[in-house]
């Protein structure tokens, strides 16, 4: 087994981790896992719709997440909803793998993963909710 260093702010975000726990009347859901390592991730969105300058947009109200997995899987699941809180659909679409690990000071790159089924669930939850409110 590797011995894998962490960042003092990954370690933070795993073991006090912001945003766990699920959302009962979710507008959305997304489920993602990796067989490799067995990681699983669910995220539930609340949306809002808000005037923003002036225009009315759709912007992520609450988020939480339920992770089974290690440390990063974990650390990032929290970090993608702290990024996303507050975030319009369209700026939370753009949050990529590389956002999160930067945010939480890097991951080492066995576990580069983690941050790549973080984007992942937030990408699929958002789809499940355009695809529930019948856009695409």
């Amino acid at each position: 087994m590797e011995n894998v260093k962490y960042t003092e702010k990954l370690m933070k975000n795993f073991m006090h981790p912001k945003n766990i726990g699920q959302i009962k009347d979710a507008d959305a859901i997304g489920v993602v896992g990796n067989p490799q390592c067995g990681d699983v991730m669910k995220l539930y969105l609340k949306i809002e719709r808000k005037k923003i300058k002036g225009k009315e947009k759709e912007y992520i109200k609450d988020i939480k997440f339920q992770t089974f997995g290690c440390a990063a899987a974990i650390g990032t699941s929290s970090m993608i909803t702290q990024l996303a809180k507050g975030k319009t659909i369209d700026e939370a679409e753009k949050i990529t793998n590389k956002n999160i690990a930067c945010s939480l000071g890097g991951l080492p790159n066995i576990k580069m993963h983690c941050s790549n089924l973080a984007e992942e669930g937030l990408k699929k939850a958002i789809a499940n909710y355009k695809n529930r409110k019948g856009g695409k």
